[in-house]
């Protein structure tokens, strides 16, 4: 990390007015203070700048130019996130922004890319709302959406008609997306959905919402589960506290950050889907990463490392890849651009910048002397084995 650290400041301090027009300026715009999801950013920070390292082969140079970072802290809060990426376009000349962690900040600042007419990758948030038709021909997105999320996880419980699910997410657009695109993909398998509970953002009273969960799938005749979707807090706990299985009743969700899979030790055999575990990927790149992190910070990456590496690779790729950085350039070129990942190849789709990737199907494993609970791979759920809706018509 230091050598990237002394690359930064090294471009910063050769940056002046008269230089900036010679270095590819990145603004990476992430709450890092104001909620449990920072960790979430720092994670993305850290990814980021291992990714600008590692595509870039540690000259933090592009076609002879040096990459200066701009961060900012939205704070998390959606008028602080626009003032500040109005700012990075505007008085910083950002040529592209990185941001944000939350969905509902990053659904905030979709009009700001548009009115400055400069690109916003979208990494880590994850709501489908954010390529959806309030988004627009700038907006690009590495991270996976909630149709990814919900159709690996639907295909991780095989559902059939012997299915009934109850749905527990936070009321806000990462969990209303996530139900309704889970909804979406179990239209068709017979799977019954009988009830949905959202609870607030940063919720730590669960009792009620429990017991009207397991209301409404105790007397159900077939397989029973709870399926969880929620970020920056614990419904692990509670929920395994109450003892589902007295009612028969299973639960089942996606992966999270290594602090957050400590509580998936309660409920051994869980299976779901993930977005990354740095076991699961096989590749050059994933190896490269679980190699340096372990190296430089004694732990292995984790879930937003990768998306943030991902994010700073695709960053890269474009600005090597096109014969000009002006923004009709930039996307002309990213539309379609495949580029390598920790997770593999992801290609974003020229219909509305999305970048399709991979998933992994996960069975919980608890060993002795891991901190967390293991999400073992049980198979890699290829990209082309979803159908993730068209968010927006890029000519729109």
């Amino acid at each position: 990390m230091k050598s990237i650290l002394a690359a930064l400041a090294l471009s910063t301090a050769l940056t002046g007015v008269a230089f900036a027009q010679d270095a590819a300026r990145i603004a990476l715009l992430h709450g890092l203070s104001g909620s449990p999801l920072e960790a979430y950013s720092k994670q993305t920070h850290t990814g980021f700048e291992l990714g600008l390292e590692y595509a870039t082969g540690g000259t933090m140079m592009v076609k002879g130019k040096p990459i200066e970072l701009i961060i900012k802290d939205t704070q998390f809060k959606p008028d602080i996130a626009r003032a500040l990426l109005a700012e990075a376009y505007g008085d910083d000349d950002a040529l592209i922004a990185v941001g944000d962690t939350s969905s509902g900040v990053a659904l905030s600042m979709l009009p700001v890319a548009e009115e400055y007419e400069r690109i916003l990758l979208v990494e880590p948030a994850v709501a489908d709302g954010l390529t959806g038709p309030d988004s627009n021909r700038y907006v690009f997105k590495t991270s996976r959406n909630s149709s990814m999320d919900m159709q690996a996880q639907a295909l991780a419980l095989a559902p059939d008609e012997n299915l009934y699910v109850a749905t527990l997410a936070q009321d806000y657009a990462f969990g209303r997306d996530g139900v309704a695109a889970f909804k979406s993909a179990l239209e068709g398998t017979g799977a019954n959905l009988v009830a949905e509970e959202y609870v607030p953002q940063q919720t730590t009273d669960f009792t009620a919402t429990i017991e009207r969960l397991f209301n409404a799938l105790k007397d159900q005749p077939g397989r029973k589960v709870i399926m969880i979707y929620v970020a920056g807090i614990d419904a692990m706990t509670p929920l395994a506290s109450a003892d589902p299985s007295r009612f028969d009743i299973e639960l089942s969700t996606g992966g999270n950050i290594l602090p957050a899979l400590a509580a998936y030790k309660q409920v051994p055999g869980m299976e779901g889907a993930i977005y990354y575990y740095y076991e699961a990927p096989d590749n050059e790149v994933n190896d490269w990463l679980v190699e340096e992190h372990m190296a430089r910070f004694g732990t292995p990456p984790d879930f937003f490392t990768a998306g943030g590496m991902a994010s700073a690779m695709a960053v890269v790729k474009a600005l090597e890849t096109a014969p000009d950085w002006e923004t009709e350039t930039l996307i002309e070129t990213m539309e379609g651009m495949t580029f390598d990942t920790p997770k593999g190849e992801m290609t974003f789709r020229p219909e509305d910048h999305q970048a399709l990737q991979d998933m992994y199907h996960f069975k919980i494993k608890v060993e002795d002397g891991v901190d967390w609970a293991i999400p073992e791979l049980v198979r890699v759920i290829k990209a082309d084995e979803m159908d993730i809706p068209v968010g927006r018509n890029n000519q729109e």
